[in-house]
């Protein structure tokens, strides 16, 4: 059974940090570009992040440019989404997916789905 577990959210105050990860079962994730997303209260889902299937090229929604990491271990069949200086406004379900393709989008297109991890931030 293929699936994608996120893990790593939880509370914390503004400016603060949390990583998220995101691993594979059933599958392998080098196969895969991967993308976070993330879905606040009464607000359509929006791409946050995406890294290609070898890691080699990154994409990031500009509100979280140069606030946010992506990276991937595909070793360890996870990808990680490292977040600083959190804003209220980042609070949110955070969820990666996988698409069977090289390059990534923060669009449609992915195949697979996890379910999710809750970020809130606040103080």
């Amino acid at each position: 059974q293929l699936q994608l577990v996120e893990s790593g959210g939880g509370l914390v105050q503004p400016g603060g940090s949390l990583r998220l990860s995101c691993a594979a079962s059933g599958f392998t994730l080098e196969n895969y570009a991967i993308g976070w997303f993330r879905q606040a209260p009464g607000k359509e889902r929006e791409g946050v992040s995406c890294i290609s299937r070898s890691g080699g090229t990154t994409s990031y929604a500009d509100s979280v440019k140069g606030r946010f990491t992506i990276s991937r271990d595909n070793a360890k069949n996870t990808v990680y989404l490292q977040m600083n200086s959190l804003k209220p406004e980042d609070t949110a379900v955070y969820y990666c997916a996988a698409m069977g393709l090289l390059l990534c989008n923060l669009g449609p297109g992915y195949d697979y789905w996890g379910q999710g991890t809750q970020v809130t931030v606040s103080s």
